[in-house]
């Protein structure tokens, strides 16, 4: 052990004492780590124990959490740091003691005084600093769970019994699955369900959209990446989706737009449940149940050579295709009830109850947004316009807005006759129920319809019937 005779210690402990005014405390610490010296500012702070109780033993056993054992075995200094001592924080300087060889022969640090003016604001600033990462590494450590259960999959037609069902379904098995559907369509809300209706609720659920991510940075995203892996990655390793995923559950979004080149090594990792991070040799297990979804034809990809088979029938255990809504108009009056309560509460106004009217504008609207446009309609209603209720009126000026995509701005798509013809049909009778607010009866006569007639065409084409028998006498 090194003694106060070495000179290089004692040349050290001789600056210290030369400018103990403008410091708190110094430490003198040897090769090993073992307490050489305390000043006498330094022996006030660990509440003035004998030096010679203290001279010899390793830092940790005076100053559990001591970083200087950190710049012996390192070489590196630390220029600026703040500790606490209580109620106190301390802005410490610690630097590495050398040889004339260059050899570490220890290190030393020294606390400087916060009263001195020019040091205060750096120390202030780098206290925000320090407790801003805190937060931030709080808010990383902290489990990403899902946000939705079953019982927010709304709507009672029979494409929707059926996703419940396979929902449900989905929970009790660890199988990946396929959500296939149209964007707009809920497939995320159904991938957060599956993974609280399954054994792994309360363990990490972690999105990501394939499709927003630039090409060549998609395999740092999954995998993950070691220090010093290409120019610019961190000095530190960055984890991939499936390690923060680990032991719960990974929804890929947009899985079609997946390269073909990162396709392969996504089934390498389902298949081994193994993933390499960029720039590393080692592999590491994980744990991940797999959800994937996407708006694009994936059968036909395969076909067409865009898409790997093996990893199509690797994802495609449990297939879920989830309906556009123009599919299941009979659940527009359940969802567009449940988006003005949920908007109310955004607002902080009180629930405006959808007209019959109202439903038969919405009814009559082809929706090529899916449930996601529905909800955009009714928040701009809440937005936009005001009243106790929402009608027809506020319907057609949510989708009048010039901003509002054209109802002809879709592609054409060649239809058979009967297909057209219904479809037609379907958009008179509730074009009728709106002008008629909703009366089935004067509906009926506009249409030069019996009541009965009109009655079972409502029902065919689901459109909604609130409110039978009021005002039709």
């Amino acid at each position: 052990m090194q003694t106060l005779d070495d000179d290089r210690f004692a040349a050290a402990r001789a600056v210290l004492l030369m400018v103990e005014g403008m410091i708190d405390g110094a430490t003198l610490v040897d090769r090993d780590s073992r307490v050489v010296w305390f000043n006498e500012g330094q022996l006030r702070l660990l509440g003035n124990p004998p030096l010679a109780d203290v001279v010899g033993q390793e830092i940790e056993r005076v100053i559990p959490h001591s970083r200087m054992r950190e710049v012996v075995e390192t070489g590196q200094p630390h220029p600026l740091d703040i500790i606490q001592y209580g109620e106190r924080s301390l802005l410490v300087t610690r630097l590495p003691l050398k040889d004339e060889n260059g050899e570490i022969i220890g290190a030393i640090a020294f606390a400087l005084k916060n009263s001195i003016p020019y040091l205060r604001p750096i120390a202030e600033r780098v206290q925000q600093l320090q407790s801003r990462i805190a937060r931030m590494e709080q808010a990383l450590s902290t489990p990403r769970t899902s946000r939705y259960n079953v019982e927010h999959i709304l709507g009672a037609s029979p494409a929707m019994r059926q996703v419940s069902r396979l929902l449900r379904r989905a929970g009790e098995v660890r199988s990946p699955v396929l959500l296939l559907g149209e964007t707009g369509t809920g497939k995320e809300m159904v991938a957060h369900a599956i993974h609280t209706a399954s054994s792994r609720v309360g363990r990490p659920f972690v999105a990501i959209n394939v499709a927003a991510i630039p090409e060549n940075l998609m395999e740092a995203e999954f995998f993950g990446v070691t220090p010093g892996a290409f120019t610019g990655a961190a000095r530190q390793p960055r984890p991939g989706k499936f390690q923060i995923a680990h032991e719960g559950t990974l929804f890929l979004d947009e899985i079609g737009d997946m390269p073909l080149a990162l396709q392969t090594k996504l089934l390498r990792t389902l298949q081994e449940g193994e993933v390499e991070p960029v720039g590393s040799n080692q592999l590491a297990r994980v744990d991940v149940r797999v959800i994937a979804a996407t708006s694009r034809p994936l059968a036909e990809m395969v076909r067409a050579g865009t898409f790997r088979q093996d990893l199509y029938y690797r994802l495609n255990v449990i297939s879920i295709p989830l309906p556009p809504l123009r599919e299941r108009p009979g659940d527009i009056e359940l969802l567009a009830t449940r988006f003005s309560e949920q908007k109310a509460a955004a607002f902080s106004v009180p629930v405006r109850p959808v007209t019959r009217a109202a439903l038969a504008r919405l009814s009559a609207h082809a929706w090529p947004g899916n449930v996601r446009e529905l909800a955009n309609v009714i928040e701009r209603i809440y937005a936009c316009t005001e009243g106790a209720r929402i009608d027809a009126r506020d319907v057609d000026a949510a989708m009048q807005d010039p901003s509002w995509p054209a109802p002809d701005s879709a592609p054409p798509k060649v239809q058979d006759l009967a297909t057209a013809v219904a479809e037609l049909e379907r958009a008179m009778i509730a074009d009728a129920l709106a002008q008629a607010d909703g009366n089935r009866r004067d509906a009926a006569r506009r249409l030069g319809l019996s009541r009965s007639t009109l009655y079972a065409k409502m029902q065919r084409y689901g459109l909604c019937a609130v409110g039978a028998g009021r005002n039709e006498a």
